[in-house]
C-alpha cells in the first residue's frame, strides 16, 4: 500500500472533521508559548524574564501532562481534555491583564505556570486514539498505526509552523495580546470539540477493556525516550529564543514568528514522508540516524549572522526534527501497555516541554549576554547530546522494540 492509500484509509476511519478539529486545537499551545515569551520581553525590556515566563509556561505543562494523561486513561478524554480546554483558555486571558497591569514580572510567571498546568497535550492524546480507532484493521493495524503517527508528528510541526506564524502576523499587525486571544478562543471552542468527538468514546471504552492502569509505565526505554525528547524540547526553546534576538537586532522583531515557522516547512514535509521509510529500517536505528542528522544541521546556526541567512538552515534543519520526533513517540507506544498510553504520551509531551523550557532559559540567560550566537550554542549543544544518548542507550530500545513487536503479534493473533 502506498503512502498516500495509507493515509486516505486512516482518515476515511474518523472523517475529515476530526482531523481538522484535532489539528486546530493543539494550536494554542504553540501560539502560547512564543506570545508570552514576546508579550513579557516587549513589557519588561528582558529576554531573561521573556523567556522565563515562556518556561515557566512549559515547566508546568510538563509537570501536569503526566497527570492530565493518567486521568484521561482512567475517566475518558472527554471529562478531562473538556475541563482543561474550558479552563486554559481563561488562564491565557487571566496571563494577558497580569502583564497589562504591569505587576512585577514575576506575577506574570506565576499565571504562565498556571496556565501552562492548565493547557492540554492535544498531539499526544490524538495519538493515543489511533489504535482504538484502526482496530479492525486486521494485520494492516500495525501499519496504519504507524501511517498514523507519522501523520501526528507531522500535525504537530505543523501547528508550530502556523502557531508562531499568527503569532508573528498579531505582532505585525498589533501586539502580542491578539496572538495570545486568538490562541484562547482557538482553545476554548476546538479543544472542547476535540475533547467531545466520539473517537473519545471509543478510546475510552478500549482502555478500560484493557484495564486501566494496569502494566508497568517507567521503564528503562521510556526513560530513554524521555531524554531524547527533552533534547529535542532544549533545541526548540533555544532555537526559538536564539531567532527572537536576532530579528529584533535586525529592527523586525514581529517577524520571529515567520522565521520560527520555517523551522516547521521542512519537518512537515519530512514527517509526512515518514510513511515511506521500509519496516527494516527499525525505530532504534532510524533515532541514531536522524540525531546525527540534528547534529550536523545545527552546526550552521553558530555561523549565522543576519535574517537573510538564518532562512535556509532552518528550512533544511526542518527537515529532521518531525523524524526525530516521531520515531520517539511510535517507539513510546510500542513499548507501553495499551492501559498506559495516555500517561506514556503525554510523558514524553511533558519531557519535551521541559527540554523547551531548558532551552529558552539557558539561551536566554545568554543571549542577554552576548545575542544571538550564544544562544544558538545551546541548541548545537542539545543536538550532540541526543547522538550520545541515542548510540549509548541504542541496545535498551532494540530490545525493547523487539519485546512490542512480539506483544503486537500475539495480541493479533
Amino acid at each position: 500500500m502506498s503512502p498516500i492509500d495509507s493515509y486516505r484509509r486512516l482518515f476515511n476511519l474518523t472523517g475529515t472533521t476530526y482531523v481538522v478539529v484535532a489539528f486546530l486545537a493543539r494550536m494554542p499551545l504553540a501560539m502560547s508559548q512564543l506570545g508570552i515569551l514576546l508579550l513579557v520581553a516587549g513589557q519588561t525590556g528582558s529576554y531573561g524574564a521573556g523567556g522565563f515566563c515562556a518556561g515557566a509556561l512549559a515547566v508546568a505543562n510538563a509537570v501536569g501532562a503526566p497527570f492530565w494523561g493518567t486521568r484521561a486513561d482512567r475517566l475518558g478524554q472527554r471529562r478531562v481534555v473538556a475541563f482543561q480546554s474550558l479552563s486554559g483558555a481563561t488562564a491565557l486571558i487571566v496571563v494577558l491583564l497580569v502583564v497589562h497591569a504591569e505587576l512585577p514580572w514575576g506575577m506574570a510567571a506565576a499565571a504562565s505556570a498556571v496556565t501552562g498546568l492548565l493547557l492540554p497535550q492535544i498531539g499526544p492524546l490524538a495519538r493515543v486514539r489511533w489504535r482504538p480507532i484502526t482496530a479492525d484493521a486486521g494485520l494492516s493495524q500495525g501499519r496504519l498505526v504507524d501511517v498514523a503517527f507519522s501523520y501526528e508528528g507531522a500535525a504537530d510541526e505543523a501547528s508550530f509552523v502556523l502557531g508562531p506564524a499568527l503569532v508573528g502576523l498579531g505582532v505585525s499587525v498589533a501586539n502580542p495580546t491578539v496572538a495570545l486571544v486568538i490562541a484562547a478562543v482557538g482553545l476554548g471552542v476546538f479543544g472542547t470539540w476535540f475533547a467531545l468527538h466520539d473517537t473519545a468514546r471509543t478510546t475510552h471504552a478500549a482502555t478500560a477493556s484493557a484495564g486501566a492502569s494496569t502494566g508497568r509505565l517507567l521503564t528503562p526505554a521510556l526513560l530513554v525516550l524521555c531524554g531524547a525528547q527533552l533534547l529535542i524540547g532544549t533545541v526548540f526553546g533555544s532555537v526559538q529564543t536564539g531567532t527572537t534576538v536576532l530579528a529584533t537586532a535586525s529592527g523586525s522583531p514581529g517577524l520571529t514568528g515567520y522565521f520560527h515557522a520555517l523551522l516547521g516547512v521542512g519537518s512537515v514535509a519530512a514527517g509526512l514522508g515518514m510513511a515511506a521509510l521500509p519496516a527494516s529500517f527499525s525505530l532504534p536505528a532510524r533515532l541514531r540516524w536522524f540525531a546525527i542528522s540534528l547534529l550536523v544541521l545545527t552546526a550552521p546556526l553558530l555561523l549565522v549572522n543576519s535574517l537573510g541567512g538564518l532562512v535556509p538552515v532552518l528550512l533544511v534543519l526542518g527537515c529532521t526534527i518531525a523524524p526525530y520526533v516521531i520515531t520517539t513517540f511510535t517507539l513510546g507506544e510500542r513499548v507501553t501497555p495499551p492501559s498506559r498510553t495516555g500517561a506514556a504520551m503525554t510523558i514524553l509531551a511533558a519531557a519535551t516541554g521541559l527540554g523547551y523550557a531548558i532551552g529558552a532559559a539557558a539561551s536566554g540567560r545568554l543571549a542577554d549576554w552576548g545575542g544571538h550566537t550564544p544562544a544558538y550554542a545551546v541548541t548545537v549543544g542539545a543536538a550532540a547530546a541526543a547522538v550520545l544518548l541515542s548510540w549509548a542507550c541504542s541496545g535498551i530500545l532494540r530490545e525493547s522494540e523487539r519485546e512490542g513487536n512480539a506483544a503486537a503479534e500475539g495480541s493479533t493473533a
